[in-house]
């Protein structure tokens, strides 16, 4: 009896022990200050392991990406505030309404559709392997996106101030 209880002490601390050094291993503090700080470059580099020369591609085609979405969101908010003028206007005109949010979907469709060709471009520049996890982690966002400006980390809006 008193072997058993040694021998399972003895277990659990090594089960101790693996699981903190496992976990120690597993943590990466400079990733985890930069996903803190939101500084969605510097977590795509350590996330995603890319070569000095892979990000480097990635900021320009980022800073490439920006104006254009950030022209997307704004035609996605005039329509947006154009359609919420017709839904207060007195009497309400169904048809233009219907036409206004119709638009809304085109663009916010358009805009989708060029992030998501972004977020295609940005993985074609990592490894096989990374560019693949990076799109398992990007694309279900793409639904959620709030078409307030250009995404950050977690591709919500960088300006409030465009907000809907």
């Amino acid at each position: 009896m008193k072997n058993a209880l040694i021998a399972a002490g003895l277990l659990v601390g090594i089960a101790l022990v693996a699981g903190i050094l496992g976990y120690r291993a597993g943590c990466d503090p400079a990733l985890h200050e930069a996903a803190r700080q939101g500084d969605a470059m510097a977590w795509l580099k350590r996330e995603f392991h890319l070569t000095d020369r892979q990000y480097a591609a990635i900021e320009e085609l980022h800073r490439t990406y920006t104006g254009s979405c950030n022209e997307h969101c704004r035609a996605i908010q005039e329509a947006i505030k154009a359609r919420a003028a017709l839904q207060t206007a007195q009497p309400v005109d169904a048809a233009a309404v219907a036409a206004a949010e119709q638009r809304v979907r085109e663009l916010s469709i358009r805009c989708e559709t060029a992030l998501l060709r972004h977020l295609e471009q940005v993985a074609a520049l990592m490894s096989p392997a990374d560019g693949r996890c990076y799109l398992e982690t990007t694309r279900p966002l793409v639904a959620g996106f709030n078409h307030a400006g250009a995404p950050d980390l977690d591709l919500t809006a960088t300006d409030p101030s465009h907000g809907h």
